[in-house]
């Protein structure tokens, strides 16, 4: 089939490759650890990478515990159980993040309490929590956002006053510090994910960890469907989740582990490439993440972009999607999500900073494989995008006042009252 118009243009455009928003590096030992256990017949959660790869992360991070699971989402489950939360409960988290915290509280039978958004690091609002916080309150659950930490001093400072516990949800801080250290090493139970677009990934897969043994066995329990240790096999005293993580997840787990600073080093360059390459898009009311706040340096696990509004948001989405660049679009907030809505959650309620990050933030191409080639394309296209909006809405104004200069002379109207 020929193509007659702008022939060369469309077998051009055919020929670019796709950029997406992540992609994974396996240049260390994936292949030989998964050689192993196809070789040695270990396939399952018994395997021996599982227990390995519990030991390494949690050391890495600095805690006690390791439990790994078959998802960021599954340890949320099982950390908010392991927490004490129950039905009636509430629980304090942000309204601007994916929606796994929320279905975790809900599924205990407790209920979300939401608190805005900071407008400078995207994360929970630490000012409006104490606010948030009746007799009821059982837990917050502080959520680590795109590249920086939430600034967990005051908040660990606030469920002390209030004997609360704290779920740290560092799904996207793998090697992130707070104050030099480790963020997951500060609530009494955190949790991180292994989904492909981390840092390091599993594929599918997360981790509990901790550092009280009881907590522990307690989330060993109910990852296996609640099987009591030692006991007969197959009776139960609670309900658990079938969410074991598989010794080929876990071995690739501990070879990107070997690689993990390397990997960090590398969405650092990024970050760093993206703020001097894209500072332009300040001057025309776009928010670039900030590299550093007063006790963490961002790690840049996603390169985000608040443009100035929705429409030049849309804009800027869909011509980069037109030139094969791969965008996603920020969180919708929990107050704004239909299924809560449909359960009579968050009734009425108005949350104005994570609602304008929602309606106009995005992120673009920061995943570890990425070359400077595709960066470099994305920064034209970014760059291409913005300048032509601005040219439509200049070619548009233009329009609207020649039109209405027309009417004008048509009615004799004196140009100098227009």
């Amino acid at each position: 089939m020929q193509r007659h118009v702008g022939g060369m243009l469309y077998i051009a455009k055919k020929m670019i490759k796709n950029i997406p928003v992540n992609n994974v590096s396996f240049n260390g030992n994936e292949k030989k650890y998964l050689s192993e256990c196809i070789e040695s017949g270990w396939i399952s959660h018994e395997g021996p990478f599982v227990e390995k790869f519990e030991i390494q992360f949690s050391k890495y991070i600095g805690r006690k515990y390791g439990v790994a699971v078959s998802s960021g989402s599954a340890a949320l489950d099982i950390a908010v159980i392991a927490a004490g939360v129950k039905k009636g409960d509430e629980v304090i988290m942000p309204t601007f993040t994916i929606i796994s915290p929320a279905l975790s509280i809900i599924k205990a039978g407790a209920i979300p309490v939401l608190v805005d958004s900071d407008p400078d690091t995207y994360n929970m609002n630490i000012e409006e929590i104490e606010n948030k916080i009746t007799p009821k309150t059982k837990a917050i659950i502080a959520v680590h956002i795109y590249g920086l930490p939430i600034n967990i001093d005051p908040l660990l400072a606030l469920a002390k006053k209030y004997h609360l516990k704290v779920i740290e949800d560092a799904a996207q801080m793998h090697g992130q510090t707070y104050k030099g250290k480790k963020c997951g090493s500060f609530g009494d139970i955190s949790i991180f994910s292994f989904y492909a677009n981390k840092v390091i990934t599993t594929g599918e897969g997360g981790m509990i960890l901790c550092d009280d043994l009881e907590t522990t066995n307690h989330c060993k329990k109910l990852r296996n469907l609640a099987f009591e240790a030692g006991g007969p096999r197959f009776i139960h005293q609670e309900i658990g989740y079938n969410c074991r993580m598989t010794n080929m997840q876990a071995a690739l787990g501990v070879a990107q582990l070997e690689q993990i600073e390397s990997f960090i080093e590398k969405k650092r360059a990024i970050g760093k490439y993206y703020n001097e390459h894209l500072s332009f898009l300040i001057n025309y009311g776009y928010n670039l993440p900030i590299p550093t706040t007063g006790y963490a340096d961002n790690i840049y696990w996603a390169f985000t972009l608040v443009a100035p509004d929705d429409k030049q948001k849309t804009h800027c989405v869909e011509y980069l999607n037109q030139n094969k660049i791969s965008t996603r679009e920020f969180f919708t907030c929990m107050h704004q999500q239909p299924v809560f809505n449909k359960l009579n959650l968050f009734t009425n309620e108005s949350h104005p900073v994570g609602e304008q990050l929602s309606a106009k933030g995005f992120y673009i191409p920061s995943g570890i494989g990425i070359t400077l080639q595709e960066l470099d394309r994305v920064v034209i296209n970014l760059k291409n995008s913005v300048f032509g909006f601005l040219i439509i809405a200049l070619c548009l104004n233009f329009y609207k006042t020649i039109k209405i200069m027309g009417r004008a002379v048509n009615q004799n109207v004196p140009l100098e009252l227009i």
